[in-house]
């Protein structure tokens, strides 16, 4: 009689082991295949000012085509209207206020529990390039990205071609900086877009903004700055013909969006539309129906989440924008929130909300005008000339709603038939309901996200940094098991650790660490970061000491 084979507790025990280890992997394995590539095209300081959002003067073909290939938000937002300030919400997923970052060139320390975007996906899998614009408010660190700056070749440089990447392209062409510059500057920009399609400041006068007198310098900045647009559409067009021409364009959701709204006086810096309405365009090819257009509010705020979620990773807690496509979308919120604080040398604070017709603005120093002065705002010409018409008391209508003082304490539009936000209907008895309702939301939102703004600057940042002192991170730490392993650690919340290894010709790029690794080399140097804080030293091991 044969004996029958009884596996031990233990042989079951591992073989359960085994067999989980197993599923797992071809779940990820499975899941990876699926995971899309994502590039965003960001450029600066303009609002829906495309053909497909229908302004007749744009000269848009690449965009245009762009959102008849997917899909083009007609409510999109930022909750701020200046760029370093959005930059740090969008990187995040979190609203300014809630980590200190509300002040225009400020340096913080965002909490030790908020992860970046893209340290977020690289810890994932994904390879993370930035081309090269950060400005996040704090300084970019060696763990956020896989290449930054100017030279490097993008996606291109990944080793596997099967890895999926995030690719941030920046243009910066249209900057405020650019509507203003020289007239030899200007000509460049005529040579690469070409005379044909060169803007005549009167032939677009007709869609100046109707808060901004008509003059001669207003033409101008505003024919500039559809120049610009045009440029920059050429540049996006270039970016999109790579991915045709790397055969990535099916597998790749591409993201377009701008920083805020246009570069022109009351635009920039702003919490009217003219300051964060923005546009943004998604194609995603089988997963978005193309040429769509969504009346639901979005916000820069959205895409961190986004993105994780249309990567497969878990969106953090904190994170507090929603997902905005993909099977894991959320619903429209009631209403988008905006803030408005220290704009270089110039101090206000303003907090808003809007839904998809009103618009809702608190001012929490009326004492002052909508008009204080800023160096680098007033560069603009018709920013100088509008200063000048209201100091010799030509102006008229709306166009001197900027300066008059006090500035009323709350502000109500109806966007949908006063779209420049002139006509304040605050004080109106009609709209009393929906005036407290608003105010009660914005003040609901301040609480939930612990609106920093109503911390005096120097008291925040002093508790971020004492004394003024950027503190470092501490070095981290190598154990090496009996196998071989190697293991990280830092001491420091919040850390994140990069490595890199000893070659026979020198040493390899830098490595995020995300989980212990073999290495038959003896030579590793490890570095821990966090952002806003200096980085650690960088600490070597050799294999036969302590590092």
């Amino acid at each position: 009689m044969t004996a029958r084979y009884t596996p031990s507790a233990q042989t079951l025990a591992m073989r359960l082991v085994l067999i989980a280890s197993f599923v797992t992997s071809l779940v990820l394995t499975a899941h990876a295949e699926h995971r899309p590539n994502i590039v965003w095209i960001s450029c600066e300081d303009i609002s829906p000012n495309l053909g497909c959002y229908g302004d007749p003067h744009a000269i848009t073909p690449n965009l245009d085509r762009l959102a008849k290939q997917g899909v083009r938000f007609d409510r999109a937002f930022t909750p701020a209207g200046v760029c370093a300030v959005v930059r740090s919400s969008v990187i995040t997923g979190m609203y300014a206020p809630s980590i200190g970052s509300q002040h225009m060139r400020s340096k913080i320390i965002p909490p030790a529990d908020v992860q970046t975007l893209p340290l977020l996906l690289r810890q994932a899998g994904y390879f993370c390039t930035n081309r090269s614009k950060t400005d996040y408010q704090f300084d970019e660190v060696p763990s956020m990205w896989d290449r930054q700056g100017n030279q490097h070749g993008d996606w291109r440089e990944r080793d596997d071609p099967e890895q999926p990447f995030f690719s941030v392209i920046n243009i910066t062409v249209c900057h405020e900086s650019q509507i203003r510059h020289s007239e030899e500057a200007h000509a460049k920009v005529i040579q690469r877009i070409g005379q044909a399609n060169q803007h005549a400041p009167d032939k677009v006068a007709d869609t100046l903004p109707a808060y901004l007198p008509d003059t001669a310098a207003a033409r101008k900045n505003w024919a500039w700055y559809h120049d610009n647009i045009t440029l920059m559409d050429q540049m996006a067009g270039e970016v999109l013909q790579r991915l045709e021409d790397d055969g990535l364009a099916d597998d790749t959701l591409v993201v377009f969006w701008s920083d805020h709204g246009m570069g022109m006086p009351r635009g920039k810096r702003w919490i009217y539309d003219t300051g964060t309405k923005i546009p943004m365009i998604m194609r995603w090819p089988d997963k978005l129906d193309a040429d769509t257009r969504r009346p639901d509010l979005v916000n820069t705020v959205d895409l961190a989440p986004t993105m994780l979620a249309v990567a497969g990773v878990d969106v953090p807690r904190n994170m507090q924008g929603r997902v905005i496509v993909g099977e894991k979308s959320g619903k429209e919120p009631p209403y988008l929130y905006f803030h408005r604080d220290r704009m270089d040398e110039v101090y206000e604070l303003q907090r808003g909300a809007r839904d998809r017709r009103w618009k809702y603005i608190r001012n929490y120093e009326p004492e002052k005008p909508y008009s204080q002065r800023l160096d680098y705002m007033d560069e603009m010409p018709a920013m100088v000339q509008w200063r000048r018409l209201a100091a010799e008391g030509k102006l008229t209508g709306g166009q001197r709603n900027w300066f008059q003082t006090p500035k009323p304490i709350e502000e109500l539009y109806d966007t949908e038939n006063d779209p420049w936000e002139i006509d304040n209907l605050a004080q109106r008895p009609q709209y009393a309901d929906r005036l407290s309702r608003m105010r009660q939301a914005t003040q609901q939102w301040q609480e939930k996200i612990g609106d920093m703004g109503l911390i005096p600057e120097a008291v925040m940042m002093e508790e971020m940094k004492p004394g003024g002192v950027t503190p470092q991170v501490d070095p981290p730490s190598f154990d090496r098991s009996r196998d071989g392993h190697i293991t990280l650690t830092c001491s420091t919340e919040g850390a994140a650790i990069v490595y890199r290894i000893g070659k026979a010709d020198g040493w390899s790029a830098w490595r995020l660490y995300t989980k212990s690794f073999s290495q038959p080399s003896s030579r590793v140097e490890a570095q821990a970061c966090r952002p806003g804080m200096e980085s650690s030293p960088i600490v070597k091991f050799d294999g036969a000491n302590k590092p």
